[in-house]
């Protein structure tokens, strides 16, 4: 070997290995989980998903709108004399609030599983992609039951960009959970599957 054959040998062996598409793609799947996290607390904690007329309906509250000094807003959702929307929201509000708790526990799962790679780390990986799952569902859960709950009152342009980001969020979920179990499924070995 020359010197010079051997310099570029040494030089070579110093890059750093490049990453593979199936880490890139994780990476990708882990901020994509990300966004939809906080777009969804976002959403919640603003909770003001539907304009109709002079009503701001929302998860936390009821808004009115009557005259020029500004919304009247109430906690108590019975008064906006719509039935079952006090008990319902309750009900929506809840799937909601657990879904993003549900959600930070597998974006949690997926960043370990990438951070420390080691003989459970696809097991985290497809933990963390089954709770995104299962927060895509609880969040369409209370997406739904607020539209449904406002049937009568809810058009595409009544819904606010809260609802919207909701709506953003739950389909992020849903990609995300879906892709990260599909690349588990991709890159584990055809053994290894029936022992997980």
């Amino acid at each position: 070997m020359t010197a010079i054959a051997a310099q570029a040998q040494r030089l070579l062996g110093q890059r750093r290995p490049r990453r593979s598409f199936f880490e890139s793609f994780t990476t990708l799947i882990t901020v994509c989980a990300a966004l939809a996290v906080v777009l969804s607390s976002v959403s919640i904690c603003d909770g003001h998903w539907l304009l109709a007329e002079d009503h701001l309906f929302g998860l936390w509250y009821f808004c009115t709108n009557a005259n020029q000094t500004g919304p009247h807003c109430l906690r108590d959702l019975s008064q906006a004399r719509v039935p079952g929307l006090a008990t319902g929201m309750v009900l929506a509000r809840s799937v909601g609030s657990l879904a993003v708790v549900v959600a930070i526990f597998g974006l949690e799962l997926l960043m370990v599983s990438q951070v420390c790679e080691d003989l459970h780390s696809r097991r985290k990986w497809a933990l963390g992609s089954t709770l995104l799952l299962i927060s895509f569902f609880l969040s369409l859960a209370g997406l739904l039951s607020f539209v449904v709950l406002l049937r009568c009152h809810a058009t595409l342009i009544g819904f606010t960009l809260m609802l919207w980001c909701q709506f953003a969020a739950s389909f992020l979920f849903f990609l995300n959970a879906i892709s990260g179990l599909h690349i588990n499924s991709i890159t584990r070995p055809w053994g290894q599957l029936r022992k997980f």
